[in-house]
């Protein structure tokens, strides 16, 4: 994932549900995956700027 774009959203191949960041989480990146997005792993406090 580049340190300059985010995900905001993400449809499930499965389930075809969407998913959003949750509350104080900038991304689904940070929300459900098991690292933080790129921009906050690189001490960064505004994530995915863009």
């Amino acid at each position: 994932m580049p340190t300059d774009a985010c995900q905001w959203f993400y449809e499930c191949e499965n389930c075809l549900a969407v998913l959003r960041p949750l509350p104080g989480d900038c991304c689904v990146f940070c929300s459900y995956g098991t690292v933080k997005c790129p921009p906050i792993q690189e001490g960064g406090s505004a994530c995915c700027a863009g």
